[in-house]
């Protein structure tokens, strides 16, 4: 079972309040500011589908790939034909499929922890996009997680069905630009009082402008924009997430 395996079960829950409709409507004005003429999207690392079912909404043509098929399966429950999906890894993938747009969003990015896995990635977007179209990403940023350094975190929620308690332990592999979160999940029943125990390990790589633009540049894309997820500010060292708009040369 991959990262995002058992975790899948409980994905939507431990990320009910994150605001998916203000992201896509973020993304979408990116979108409609540097290729305004885009008629589809692919969204890599698309997980249970929530931005790209709101970006199908908005009259995309969407496909979502993803490396779990575990939330693949929820994201197919609530769609039908739009968003298409499909499974693959988003470092060494050919659908066969040109879009004006492709999107990484929540991190992806920050997921792939080799320079081999960046690349691949990267070369993933200017493979699917058409001369002249976007490559719209965001990252853990490196001055901000060196300058504010991740802490251990807890998170309670609950629905009619479970309370749920998610434990984030992080270590910092300074040598490697990586941040390693171990989450201890505890699952409670709220009808029999069974407790459910789930660990998983996810390790992020935090990035530095410099390096995303020689990998992208290499890549054959050119960075055009950068700023502050969600707020267009410049980044700084309280800027944990930023964004990128990338073009496709040729």
């Amino acid at each position: 079972m991959t990262v995002f395996g058992k975790y899948s079960t409980y994905y939507n829950l431990l990320y009910r309040d994150k605001d998916y409709q203000g992201e896509a409507d973020y993304i979408e004005s990116l979108v409609k500011r540097f290729k305004p003429e885009a008629i589809d999207l692919m969204d890599l690392g698309c997980g249970t589908g929530r931005h790209a079912t709101i970006l199908a909404r908005k009259g995309y043509k969407v496909y979502g790939v993803d490396r779990s098929e575990e939330m693949l399966a929820i994201a197919r429950e609530e769609n039908a034909e739009n968003p298409k999906f499909y499974c693959g890894d988003v470092s060494n993938l050919q659908i066969g499929q040109k879009v004006d747009v492709v999107t990484a969003l929540f991190h992806v990015v920050s997921y792939q922890t080799s320079n081999e896995g960046l690349m691949g990635t990267f070369k993933t977007a200017y493979d699917h996009l058409r001369p002249g179209g976007i490559f719209i990403f965001d990252f853990w940023y490196g001055p901000a997680v060196l300058s504010n350094k991740p802490e251990t975190r807890l998170k309670e929620l609950g629905n009619e069905d479970v309370l749920l308690y998610r434990f984030a332990l992080p270590g910092n592999r300074p040598n490697e630009n990586i941040v390693d979160v171990r989450y201890k999940i505890l699952v409670k029943d709220k009808k029999s009082s069974e407790v459910e125990e789930l660990s998983e390990l996810h390790s992020m790589r935090y990035l530095f402008l410099p390096e995303i633009r020689y990998m992208l540049q290499s890549s054959g894309l050119t960075v055009e924009y950068v700023a502050e997820w969600l707020t267009n500010e410049e980044p700084g060292f309280d800027t944990w997430s930023v964004v990128a708009v990338a073009r496709r040369n040729n």
